[in-house]
């Protein structure tokens, strides 16, 4: 982060100065809303969420090295040489501050939503355009309307771009960041199922995910995934937005063909964009992750990348952490996608571990949340997939993963266990370790999958 004054924080977030702290030209060099991450000079942002507020602990972070603070309250006392801006909501301010701040760095900024591979998509964006320029990416999960202004809050005058994820849950959220950003690029990698018990229907989700348009300038380009149909239907109705469609179909300018799984090596095929066609392997599982590098490739080309320098950020690709990370346990291979699942991510992990070359293929499956009315159905239908995929045992864990099982134990697959818990679960996992053995776990967040990965390495050690 750029230092910022005090004058400049005020005039940011509209606040008011307390007590008898004058000096205007004092700096900031970082923001935090952990009062456990501060550093010396930085500025505290105490946030309420619904269990706690963070007011609570202003007095431990001006003590532990902030030059002052957002509250939304006057304190009783004032530590010397501190400041306190009072403000109506410091989680707006935050948002205020990040936007003002953003204005400082004009370089492009892409943004990324969708239901499905937005953080792998990020990271392909990012890895891509890293051959070229100083990239600022969002890390980790810090994609709501928290994470994303701190994210903003990292530029420095060293950043030629930035890459940003958009998360979301409901109407208007999109938007908001949206408002914060004002994307140059906007990608939407795909409409799925994804948070449908608070938005009601795929339409609806088409809808809040299109929000992210709405503060783009007149030009700015659309990257949309055209094999997805709610995408598609996009054609001709973003009149501010240049519109990219990438996929699989020879209609589209950008787009992949000869695809051949790799196993474990990832995946083959040919990009083709405008004016080229080039062979690159995508060091990530899954026939899916073409998706992310053609999107990747589309806003390479947009930046002036040549065709080797953009095979080369494909091929500098490292997936993140619970994101179908293969571990290898000697003749054991686990796949773990513990971080998140929905049901169109939940099939292309079963795709990934029916592709594999093990004799002893495995799925152990949780809980897939938000899904509203349709919970029951869409699991259900996971355990119908599986059961034509050739898989050779499946494990579903949780309450509503019980369809998963019904529907599984009535199909080909030779071996098929339910439990409601983890610690359940783990009981049966010594027998589904067998010679050459290859397991997918995957479930959504809640259900911490991890331990059961964790369970695993124990058990074959």
């Amino acid at each position: 982060m750029e230092p910022m004054t005090l004058e400049e924080l005020l005039h940011a977030t509209k606040g008011t100065l307390l007590g008898e702290y004058k000096e205007q030209n004092t700096q900031i060099r970082s923001v935090e809303t952990d009062s456990r991450a501060l550093k010396d000079g930085s500025l505290f942002i105490p946030l309420i969420g619904e269990r706690f507020d963070a007011h609570d602990f202003l007095d431990m972070a001006l003590s532990g090295g902030a030059a002052g603070c957002l509250t939304m309250r006057a304190p009783e006392r004032f530590q010397p040489g501190k400041f306190y801006i009072q403000v109506e909501d410091t989680q707006k301010a935050l948002g205020d501050l990040a936007s003002y701040y953003r204005k400082k760095f004009p370089i492009p900024y892409v943004a990324i939503t969708g239901s499905v591979g937005k953080t792998t998509t990020k990271e392909m964006v990012a890895s891509v355009l890293g051959v070229k320029y100083k990239v600022l990416k969002t890390e980790g999960n810090f994609n709501n309307e928290i994470g994303l202004p701190l994210t903003l809050l990292r530029l420095d005058s060293s950043h030629e771009i930035c890459v940003l994820e958009m998360g979301m849950n409901h109407f208007g959220e999109i938007e908001y960041l949206s408002r914060l950003v004002e994307p140059d690029v906007a990608i939407i990698t795909n409409i799925g199922a994804a948070h449908i018990e608070n938005l009601g229907s795929y339409e609806n989700i088409l809808k809040a995910k299109c929000e992210i348009f709405s503060h783009m300038k007149e030009g700015s380009l659309a990257v949309l995934n055209g094999d997805d149909n709610l995408l598609q239907s996009l054609e001709g109705k973003l009149p501010n937005q240049r519109i990219h469609f990438y996929g699989t179909d020879h209609r589209f300018p950008y787009r992949a063909s000869d695809i051949v799984s790799l196993g474990e090596k990832g995946v083959r095929c040919m990009l083709e964009t405008p004016t080229e066609a080039v062979s690159v392997t995508i060091p990530a599982l899954g026939n899916h992750m073409v998706y992310a590098a053609l999107a990747a490739t589309v806003v390479g080309d947009s930046y002036g990348l040549k065709a080797d320098e953009i095979v080369e950020g494909i091929r500098r690709f490292v997936p993140t952490k619970m994101r179908m990370n293969v571990v290898n346990l000697g003749d054991i291979t686990i796949l773990d996608d513990a971080y998140n699942a929905n049901p169109q991510s939940m099939r292309a992990a079963l795709e990934v571990l029916a592709q594999s070359d093990s004799p002893y293929k495995v799925a152990i499956l949780g809980d897939m949340f938000e899904l509203g009315a349709l919970g029951a159905t869409l699991h259900h239908g996971i355990g119908e997939y599986a059961g034509n995929l050739g898989i050779d045992a499946l494990l579903a864990v949780g309450e509503i993963s019980r369809e998963i099982y019904q529907a599984a134990k009535n199909s080909p697959i030779p071996d098929v266990f339910h439990f409601d818990t983890k610690e359940e679960a783990k009981t049966i996992l010594p027998e589904l370790i067998k010679p050459g053995a290859t397991i997918l776990v995957k479930a959504s967040r809640g259900m911490e999958f991890e331990e059961l990965v964790k369970e695993l390495k124990r058990v074959c050690s």
